[in-house]
């Protein structure tokens, strides 16, 4: 049995949410998200508690059931308080600059990259070694964090690159003289 399915959730003050069949939309102080889900899953908002329950046991409608509360538990935070990814940069000459709506990179490569922020995505930069990734939507904050850090992963032996703020990078002896 799901416990995570099974737990209701709570609607903050200040937060609306819709449901139109089977999708959801929720607004809030920062903006609004919109997501459909599975059409055998029942959605329902009584009182200010939304809960999500299943008609059946099988299997794939189980395994949907607690993916389908975390992602709108998840938008409800996403459009309350937001959703922030931080990354730092380690390496001789790599640094990070903002200009506008653009992040320019400069990672060792002949040239700097230069990244475009995509819709729904604030890209800060405090300082020239440090990124911070932020937005409503956790899976767009995500996946633009890992595209950024994509392009220098971290490396074992020197720990160059670029590396998300809480993570640890298991270094590697290098080669030993005689």
């Amino acid at each position: 049995m799901s416990r995570i399915g099974k737990k209701p959730i709570e609607i903050p003050k200040g937060v609306d949410i819709k449901i139109d069949g089977q999708t959801v939309t929720v607004k809030g102080p920062r903006g609004e998200l919109t997501q459909s889900f599975d059409k055998d899953l029942k959605i329902e908002l009584n009182d200010g508690v939304l809960t999500v329950e299943r008609p059946n046991e099988i299997k794939k409608i189980k395994a949907l059931h607690g993916l389908t509360r975390t992602l709108i538990y998840n938008m409800i935070i996403g459009v309350t308080e937001g959703y922030s990814k931080s990354l730092e940069i380690i390496g001789t000459g790599y640094r990070a600059a903002k200009k506008g709506k653009v992040l320019s990179l400069n990672l060792g490569f002949s040239h700097p990259l230069d990244l475009e922020d995509p819709e729904g995505i604030e890209v800060e930069v405090p300082a020239a070694n440090s990124i911070i990734v932020k937005g409503n939507d956790k899976q767009q904050v995500g996946a633009y964090a890992a595209y950024i850090r994509s392009f220098r992963e971290p490396e074992p032996y020197k720990g160059k690159g670029i590396r998300y703020t809480d993570e640890y990078v298991r270094r590697k002896v290098g080669k030993t003289g005689k």
